[in-house]
């Protein structure tokens, strides 16, 4: 029998990575108690030999972002080796940049607003504080992750936020969107399915004085139990975008009632196993019923 390969990364320190590594142990240990013949590998390990594999889970390859290019052709050597990845290699190429959200809101359905700004193209943020008339942004590459150059710009401080975000984006695509109090006041929603089955959810709010909801940032949890209404806004996301996936998480917040989502995560996000006792039985049943 082939093996199973969950995928993570060479970890250098980067990132806050004791939360990740604790559930991805968690995953490993109950996977082989399972019966399943399964190992960490680390996505860009030139010694591995990717045919001695039959499947290969994305759990969290945390520096994708940094070494795209590197993802990419990584990628396209699983499709020569036909190793088949969960998530889809399809969809993992159109998830890792931030323009999918294009894409999601062409489809009816309800996104931060956003606008995208291509690389070395010149940017004048005080037009953006008059398009979403608002007096702060959030402005982040298109292919980032873990708040890696993400900022808040705030209209006493644009003319430095402009020279900032004009230094960066000589390197890379930018979206830029209005500031929402509401993530501050009422927290982020993290909405989590497996196989495109709702299985738990959970509100991450920022530590005093910052935005950033990560918990490498100080970031807190807490879960929820939402009602079927929410359950099914979350779906249509799933339903439209996230096919054959083996875990989705859909993120936003909601503002006048209605759900906006900031991002819709397929390629790493962590699941928050620990906050249901019954989410890594429920993530097995989804791996079987795909592999």
């Amino acid at each position: 029998m082939k093996k199973i390969a969950l995928v993570t990364y060479l970890d250098k320190g980067a990132y806050d990575s004791t939360t990740v590594e604790s559930e991805d142990d968690k995953l490993l240990n109950f996977l082989q108690e399972k019966g399943l013949n399964i190992e960490k590998v680390i996505w860009n390990d030139v010694h591995i030999k990717w045919e001695d594999y039959s499947l290969a889970i994305l759990k969290s390859p945390w520096d994708y972002f940094d070494l795209i290019e590197d993802f990419y052709i990584w990628l396209d050597l699983l499709e020569t080796k036909k190793v088949k990845l969960l998530n889809p290699i399809g969809v993992v190429r159109w998830n890792s940049d931030k323009r999918y959200l294009k894409e999601i809101e062409a489809a009816g359905l309800k996104i931060i607003p956003s606008v995208f700004i291509n690389k070395r193209n010149g940017v004048t943020l005080k037009h953006y504080f008059e398009k979403f008339n608002t007096n702060r942004l959030i402005v982040k590459p298109c292919i980032s992750g873990g708040a890696k150059n993400t900022f808040k710009a705030t209209i006493d401080h644009v003319e430095a936020m402009n020279h900032q975000l004009n230094q960066l984006i000589q390197e890379e695509d930018f979206i830029i969107q209005p500031f929402l109090p509401e993530i501050l006041e009422n927290g982020e929603w993290s909405f989590i399915f497996f196989n495109g089955t709702y299985s738990h959810s959970l509100i991450k709010k920022a530590k005093p004085g910052d935005f950033r909801v990560q918990p490498a940032h100080g970031g807190s949890v807490h879960t929820q139990n939402p009602g079927h209404d929410l359950i099914a806004t979350a779906q249509q996301y799933i339903d439209l975008f996230a096919k054959n996936c083996l875990y989705a998480r859909v993120d936003g917040t909601f503002v006048n009632g209605e759900f906006l989502l900031m991002e819709l995560e397929l390629i790493e996000p962590f699941l928050f196993l620990n906050t249901s006792p019954e989410s890594y039985d429920r993530y097995y049943r989804a791996l079987k019923e795909l592999i």
